[in-house]
């Protein structure tokens, strides 16, 4: 089990617990363009980027946030070549069954959020199983983002709200944030605080659109595969700088 860092610990690292995020989300970009850098097969810079999962997990046990989630397969992935798509389930089954044992030491809680659907059978299997033995934990709570597109989710809200309306179980004008809200995939957990993306790109590709209307942004150059705990912790640390007024004024900007 991974040692939780002591406040002076943090210190020493450039935080401070009180300026930690509760919940962090991860845009994990670059893994084939770090292979191909290499002169590698795609799938080289995937296997490569599952050690960058693990390295990040371990140090938000660490850190003691609350919640990380990873954008592990959009739902516009599916447009990708059949081969790589076939080892990138193979990939997230073997994950899930290696990280098992690990999700329980660390006392990690296990969801996930997507459209089930198109996933193979052995996935959601391994995937069902991993959220059923962690469900009672109560240390960092890992989401992974799989199959999942944010405006897909939000159609997904208004369609199950809809229906309630018509069944007269709700009324249309009941229909607000919080309803809406609660609704959605991540309906009972925290608004991402802090979005890292990787690969230096300038986007949000779909991700967690509604989730993330006052998260802090924050981009690195730094490919997945190459992204560890240093980078890791030099968004935190950034993150601690930010002055966050979700859309009010600070007395100094008054």
């Amino acid at each position: 089990m991974q040692t939780p860092y002591s406040d002076a610990e943090l210190l020493t690292l450039g935080l401070a617990r009180a300026e930690l995020p509760r919940h962090v989300a991860i845009i994990m970009d670059g893994n084939g363009r770090w292979a191909r850098e290499r002169g590698l097969p795609r799938i080289e810079g995937h296997r490569q980027g599952v050690r960058s999962v693990r390295a990040v997990i371990e140090e938000s046990c660490r850190l003691g946030l609350e919640q990380l989630t990873l954008y592990c397969f959009s739902a516009e992935n599916w447009k990708r070549p059949a081969a790589e798509i076939d080892f990138l389930m193979l990939l997230l089954e073997q994950y899930l069954i290696e990280e098992r044992r690990e999700i329980m030491e660390e006392n990690i809680r296990f969801r996930v959020i997507g459209r089930r659907d198109p996933l193979p059978a052995q996935v959601l299997r391994e995937m069902d199983e991993n959220i059923r033995v962690s469900a009672s934990n109560s240390g960092l709570t890992l989401c992974l983002a799989i199959n999942y597109g944010s405006r897909t989710e939000i159609v997904d809200a208004a369609r199950k709200l809809c229906s309630a309306a018509i069944e007269g179980r709700i009324k249309p004008e009941a229909i607000d944030e919080t309803r809406l809200q609660s609704s959605l995939y991540t309906a009972g957990m925290p608004d991402p605080d802090l979005l890292i993306r990787t690969a230096g790109e300038m986007r949000i590709s779909n991700f967690l659109l509604w989730q993330i209307s006052y998260a802090e942004l924050w981009v690195t150059e730094k490919f997945w595969p190459d992204f560890g705990p240093p980078e890791y912790r030099a968004a935190l640390q950034e993150f601690s700088r930010r002055e966050r007024r979700f859309g009010g004024v600070t007395t100094e900007h008054v």
